[in-house]
């Protein structure tokens, strides 16, 4: 099998916290996830989106960050071995002759299982498109909303337009290996970490990069290649900044993308489920977390975490279709302990 073609059992879209539990609950039940997420890290909204927000209705945690609650559920799956396709969008699925599902991603990675889940929050993270003409024909060509490898950027003369962290983190990555690095926002503060801020501005002190106060008004080049792009300082007048490459990191919206069209009866961009499996309409396919929709739904982690459970054991049947289930406790199964490592971990 192709480094782009995977086989496992169960494919989990979406790699938030209900994502990652639902690695946990079926990891207990022998079964092997692969997860795809089109963040460039575990963790959805909370690491996105307020990694140090603190969370107060997760069990057993008087108080716990976006940050540290994905870091923990990391640590809690880790026997399990996921696999994690990251930047990448759920983009096609498809019933095969053998009765498995097939999910292509927009990178073109296929992954063949018994069972899916749709852990997807609210949606796919997209990105926030600046309102200025002709931006199709760049995309994808030389103007990114994410930098998906590093070594493309290799030698570009770099725009970066933004001023969250997004756009400050990729300024110092990508400076070392750029043949020139600008960066262009709307006002001078940022609402990235002060470090990374200061890092940057001692880059511009040190001449190794520029900084623009302006906002991004026109774009100029050919068949899809930049060569300048036109900016406009508040109260004077525009100029261009030449560039063969713009990363444009305005921020993230959340749309259900692709997901709408896998034929799930979608009620108001939610995905109806019975409340014994949280199976969708449709055999095989699961849905958990803020994406669903029953009677009674509460959109909290915690509620998530409880349809992951419930998820884990219908999915064991179809996986297992042979094997009887036979419900354990974690205290006390000393074949799930083994699984979890618990007698490694305390010698």
């Amino acid at each position: 099998m192709s480094e782009n073609k995977h086989k496992t059992d169960v494919i989990i879209i979406g790699a938030g916290p209900v994502g990652l539990f639902a690695v946990f609950e079926l990891g207990l039940l022998d079964m092997k996830a692969h997860l795809v997420d089109i963040l460039d890290k575990p963790g959805g909204q909370c690491a996105e989106l307020y990694p140090e927000k603190p969370i107060y209705d997760i069990p057993a945690f008087p108080v716990i960050t976006g940050q540290e609650l994905t870091d923990n559920l990391m640590a809690q799956i880790a026997p399990f071995d996921p696999v994690f396709h990251y930047q990448q969008m759920a983009e096609s699925l498809t019933k095969l002759d053998n009765g498995n599902w097939e999910l292509t991603t927009d990178q073109g990675v296929v992954i063949e299982a018994k069972v899916v889940v749709i852990a997807a929050g609210g949606g796919s993270f997209m990105p926030k498109k600046p309102n200025i003409p002709n931006l199709e024909e760049y995309e994808d060509k030389s103007l990114f909303y994410a930098v998906r490898k590093m070594d493309q950027f290799k030698g570009k003369n770099i725009l970066i337009a933004g001023g969250g962290d997004s756009a400050l983190d990729w300024c110092l990555n990508l400076q070392p290996l750029a043949q020139s690095m600008k960066l262009v926002h709307r006002r001078d503060n940022f609402r990235a970490a002060p470090d990374s801020v200061s890092k940057m501005r001692k880059l511009v002190d040190d001449q190794k990069m520029k900084l623009h106060i302006a906002d991004v008004k026109e774009l100029h080049g050919e068949n899809g290649q930049l060569h300048a792009v036109t900016v406009q300082p508040k109260g004077e007048e525009a100029y261009q900044i030449e560039c063969d490459t713009l990363l444009a990191f305005y921020g993230l919206t959340m749309k259900l993308g692709p997901i709408a069209n896998f034929g799930l009866n979608l009620h108001e961009n939610l995905i109806p489920v019975d409340t014994e499996k949280f199976e969708t309409t449709t055999a095989g396919i699961f849905s958990i977390g803020d994406i669903n929709s029953y009677a009674g739904k509460l959109k909290l982690i915690l509620s998530g975490f409880h349809e992951g459970a419930l998820m884990a054991q219908q999915a064991f049947r179809y996986v297992y279709p042979d094997k009887k289930l036979r419900f354990q406790y974690t205290t006390s199964s000393s074949s799930l302990q083994e699984k979890l490592g618990v007698d490694d971990k305390a010698a």
